[in-house]
């Protein structure tokens, strides 16, 4: 597990909110996540921080097979650049998200783009499954994906 030391406040999860106030109470088990969005984008931080133990436990327990937290461990962790979610929506006890998590490995920078299926049960939001599919580049001139406020054909591209 990776220590946490932000050189800035801003949660990865990119809210726009503080870490602390933000993903970090749900990965302590202070508070738990109050929509699917929520919990994907605690999941995602769980995923930059190594929080696995997290990531094992807001995976509904019928959906988790043999994934266990020595699964996440074996390789080198990719560097994880951003989220952007492109919809979320929930009913009170479904919901969806669809994302693309920006990562960077030894060889290139990549995206998991997926819609997550969640399930409420118990008042308790928890992913289930997820069906990926091709990353969508940002267009030339967009701003990169890894945060360098420089243009993605002068940085990433």
């Amino acid at each position: 597990m990776t220590t946490i030391n932000l050189n800035t406040t801003d949660c990865p999860c990119g809210s726009g909110a503080d870490y602390h106030t933000c993903c970090e109470p749900l990965h302590l088990n202070v508070r738990r996540a109050d929509s699917p969005e929520q919990l994907m984008r605690s999941r995602y931080s769980a995923f930059y921080f190594e929080q696995f133990q997290y990531l094992i436990n807001t995976h509904h327990p019928q959906y988790l097979g043999t994934l266990t937290v020595d699964d996440f461990g074996g390789e080198a962790q990719p560097k994880w650049l951003s989220l952007t979610v492109m919809s979320a929506s929930d009913t009170m006890t479904t919901g969806k998200v669809t994302f693309q998590a920006w990562f960077k490995d030894a060889e290139k920078i990549d995206a998991i783009h997926e819609c997550s299926d969640f399930i409420k049960e118990d008042n308790i939001w928890y992913y289930t499954q997820g069906v990926q599919y091709a990353p969508i580049l940002p267009k030339r001139n967009a701003p990169c994906v890894c945060g360098s406020n420089k243009k993605f054909k002068q940085c990433c591209l």
